[in-house]
């Protein structure tokens, strides 16, 4: 069989298999074996299924993953995500529609510690979402911001989804870490900007709250001093030098441990619920790593991305032309996939592509990541929009998709920022490098 033909049905057998809901690591795995034993043969194919998942358990890079899983659920127990909006609270709250915009910067803030943008959703779900609507904010505004914000979690470093990438690509965590910092700053002040506009549309929409007392400001300051030590520890060795990636998170780890301790709220039970709940979500994201290294070795062999390499060289499209078209398919991918399906699904087949345009792989990271954060509150599904839902059954979901509108529109302002302009990406790392 023409190895490109084998490609394509490996591609469409893959998509079979993840709409009957077999595991998409287990359904890359699957194809991937199959497909490279009718090219190489199933001795070498076979192989793979041990040398793979063994290389990507022996990785150090991806063994941050797990670390900062855990430091986030930890942070999540010990009550941080609740110190950290009531600090943003008490600094922007009292502005009409400052509780949305306190969610957009506490989940900034909660993402410098929790790396996962469906865990930073759930969390303001359920420490946000009372607060606005108590206070007679719109269902709609409340849930798009918490939605929203909620993508902040991939895009503000530590990220799961950029080490992931950086294990993937081969290129350095640090200088994608470097480089999201100021795309996360951008992505703050447009959704800020959102929250502005709409309330400026329809003040209903976000009534005013009273300004607290400069003490009682300085107090909830002070009260989130976990929060700011654990970042300033976390980030501020890894930018130092001070720690590697991998020290900083392990350290981190034990600070979120201990702080959840000293207040209290670690007993056995709650323990447990943040070990399974660090457990699931790393032995996911390593099944999808086994799958999609496996598959892309299928993909290699066949020569189906060097064939759409060579398919747009030979047709003149433009490189541009060719990365927003890539951008679309991230964002459609995004509204049926989680964000790390997302991205492992795609990778074999864009990566060459942008290679082959000479574009740098570290910015394409961070690009690659702001769109799947898209891609996670976009129509028709959109998995933050989900969990909402989920999580407030009498909130309609036209209501949410309603409420994401000035927020998705201010992301794709952003997107088309940083994909014209790369030195607002690269520029840092050139500088820390």
């Amino acid at each position: 069989m023409d190895p490109l033909i084998l490609a394509l049905l490996g591609f469409c057998a893959m998509m079979l298999l993840i709409a009957l809901h077999v595991p998409i690591g287990i359904s890359m795995a699957l194809v991937g074996v199959t497909g490279f034993a009718q090219v190489v043969g199933w001795g070498p194919a076979l192989s793979l299924m041990a040398s793979e998942p063994a290389s990507a358990m022996s990785s150090l890079d991806l063994a941050v993953i797990p670390l900062f899983m855990l430091m986030g659920s930890l942070a999540a127990a010990g009550g941080l995500a609740t110190d950290v909006y009531d600090m943003a609270g008490a600094l922007f709250g009292h502005r009409r529609g400052g509780l949305a915009t306190t969610t957009i910067v506490a989940s900034a803030g909660f993402g410098a510690i929790c790396g996962s943008g469906v865990a930073t959703t759930a969390t303001f779900g359920r420490v946000a979402m009372p607060e606005m609507l108590s206070r007679n904010y719109r269902p709609s505004l409340a849930s798009g911001a918490i939605a929203a914000g909620g993508t902040l979690g991939i895009i503000v470093p530590p990220s799961a989804m950029m080490i992931l990438y950086a294990v993937l690509t081969e290129q350095s965590v640090l200088e994608l870490f470097s480089a999201a910092i100021i795309p996360a700053m951008l992505a703050v002040v447009f959704y800020a900007v959102a929250v502005q506009v709409t309330v400026w549309r329809d003040p209903e929409a976000a009534p005013r709250s009273e300004k607290l007392p400069l003490p009682a400001r300085l107090a909830a300051i002070g009260r989130a001093w976990g929060v700011i030590l654990l970042a300033v520890v976390v980030l501020g060795g890894i930018y130092s030098g001070i720690f590697t990636v991998n020290e900083a998170a392990a350290i981190g780890v034990v600070i979120a441990f201990f702080f959840a301790l000293m207040r209290k709220r670690l007993d056995r039970a709650t323990f447990l619920r943040v070990m399974a709940e660090a457990s699931g979500s790393t032995a996911m994201i390593y099944l999808m790593v086994f799958g999609a290294t496996i598959f892309s070795y299928f993909v290699s062999v066949t020569g189906g991305a060097q064939f759409i390499v060579s398919l747009i060289s030979e047709n003149s499209i433009s490189p541009v032309a060719v990365i927003f078209g890539i951008l679309l398919l991230y964002i459609f991918l995004g509204a049926f996939f989680d964000e790390v399906a997302a991205m492992v699904i795609t990778l074999p087949f864009v990566i060459p592509v942008i290679q082959g345009f000479g574009y740098d792989l570290v910015w394409w990271g961070i690009i690659n990541v702001v769109v799947i954060g898209i891609g996670m509150i976009t129509p028709p599904i959109g998995i933050n929009v989900m969990l909402l839902n989920s999580m407030y059954r009498d909130i309609r979901i036209t209501t949410i998709y309603r409420g994401i509108v000035p927020f998705l529109l201010a992301d794709l302002v952003r997107l088309v920022v940083l994909v014209l302009f790369p030195p607002l990406t690269l520029w840092l790392p050139s500088v820390l490098g």
